[in-house]
C-alpha cells in the first residue's frame, strides 16, 4: 500500500503542473486585468505598479517568475486586497469554509444513508419511490435555487410553528453562531443527500440479493442484525469513492453558497477574486482546491483497500 501511495503522489505531480499551467494562462486570456477601473490612471503610475507585480514583462516570463515563486511556497500577494498575501487569505477563509463542509457532509451523510436504507427495505413500493422522487429532485435542482427560496422562507417571510419564531438570518458569518450556518448547511447538503441516498439504495437492494444475506436469515437472524452486522458493511462500500471528491468539494466551499449567503470562507474569495481578476489569488484557489480534491481521492482509495480485504494495491 505505501508503494501504491508513493506512486499516487509521484503521478499527482504532473497533474498539478498542467493545472498550474492551464489556470495561470486563462486568467490572462480573460479580458480586463487587476488594476483597470473607470478612473484611468496617469500613464507613469499605470508603469510603476505593473513593474511592481511584473505585469510589465511577456507573459512567458511572468509564467516562470510565478512558478519560481510556487516552489519555495510562495503564492504571492493580493493584486486587491491590500496588506494580505494569499497564503493569508486561504488562511483565514478555510476555517469558515471547513466548518460548513463538515457539518454539511455528516448531515448529508447520516440522513442520505437513512434513507437510502429506508428504500432498500421497501423496494418497489411507497417510501422506495418517495425517496428515490426526493433524491431526484435535490440532484436537479441547483443551490441558486433552492438557497434563495430558503432565504425567502425562513429570513423574509419568517416561520411559526407551535409558538416558535423558527426565523433564521439570511447571511452574514456572525463568528459561526448557530443561527447563521443552519440554512448553507442545508442548501451545501441536499445534493449529496441526494447522491448517498440514490447511492446507498441502488448498493443495499444488490447487497440485500446476495448469498450471504440469504445464509444469515436462514439462520435465523432478526432483520435489524442482518442489515447492521452483515449488509451495511458491504453496502456503503461505494459511497466511500463518492465521499473522497465529496468531501473536498464541500469542504472547500460553495462557490455559489457562499457567494449567496456572504460567507468569508475561500469559495467567495474565489469568485470575488475571479470578477476582479486578482491573478494570484485565483491561482492560490485553484491550486489549493485541486491539491485537497487529489488528497482526498488518494485517501478514499486507501481507505476503500482497508474496508475490503480483497482490494490489493499491487
Amino acid at each position: 500500500m505505501l508503494s501504491y501511495a508513493i506512486r499516487r503522489v509521484l503521478g499527482a505531480i504532473p497533474t498539478l503542473f498542467i493545472i498550474i499551467t492551464l489556470a495561470f494562462f486563462m486568467m490572462r486570456l480573460a479580458p480586463g486585468g487587476p488594476f483597470d477601473s473607470e478612473r484611468v490612471l496617469p500613464p507613469d503610475i499605470a508603469r510603476n505598479i505593473a513593474a511592481a507585480y511584473d505585469l510589465d514583462k511577456p507573459l512567458y516570463q511572468q509564467y516562470f517568475i510565478y512558478m519560481e515563486r510556487l516552489l519555495h511556497g510562495d503564492f504571492g500577494p493580493s493584486y486587491k486586497i491590500r496588506d494580505f498575501t494569499v497564503t493569508q487569505l486561504i488562511a483565514n477563509g478555510f476555517p469558515v469554509s471547513m466548518k460548513l463542509g463538515l457539518l454539511a457532509i455528516t448531515l448529508a451523510f447520516t440522513l442520505g444513508t437513512t434513507l437510502g436504507i429506508i428504500a432498500a427495505l421497501r423496494q418497489n413500493r411507497s417510501p422506495d419511490y418517495s425517496v428515490m422522487t426526493l433524491a431526484m429532485i435535490g440532484i436537479t435542482i441547483p443551490a441558486f435555487v433552492t438557497a434563495p427560496l430558503l432565504q425567502l422562507v425562513f429570513g423574509i417571510y419568517g416561520v411559526h410553528l407551535f409558538g416558535l419564531d423558527l426565523s433564521l438570518p439570511v447571511g452574514g458569518w456572525n463568528d459561526g453562531a448557530t443561527r447563521n450556518i443552519i440554512l448553507p448547511v442545508i442548501v451545501l447538503a441536499l445534493g449529496p443527500i441526494a447522491v448517498i441516498a440514490r447511492i446507498t439504495r441502488g448498493s443495499m437492494v444488490e447487497v440485500l440479493r446476495s448469498n450471504f444475506i440469504r445464509t444469515a436469515r436462514a439462520k435465523g437472524l432478526p432483520t435489524w442484525r442482518v442489515i447492521t452486522h452483515h449488509a451495511l458493511h458491504a453496502g456503503l462500500l461505494p459511497l466511500v469513492s463518492y465521499l473522497g471528491p465529496a468531501i473536498a468539494d464541500i469542504v472547500s466551499g460553495s462557490l455559489i453558497v457562499e457567494q449567496i449567503f456572504g460567507l468569508p470562507g475561500i469559495g467567495r474569495y474565489f469568485v470575488q477574486a475571479a470578477l476582479n481578476r486578482d491573478y494570484t489569488l485565483v491561482l492560490g484557489v485553484t491550486i489549493f482546491y485541486a491539491t485537497l480534491i487529489i488528497t482526498m481521492n488518494l485517501l478514499a482509495d486507501l481507505f476503500y483497500g482497508v474496508l475490503d480485504p480483497r482490494v490489493r494495491y499491487e
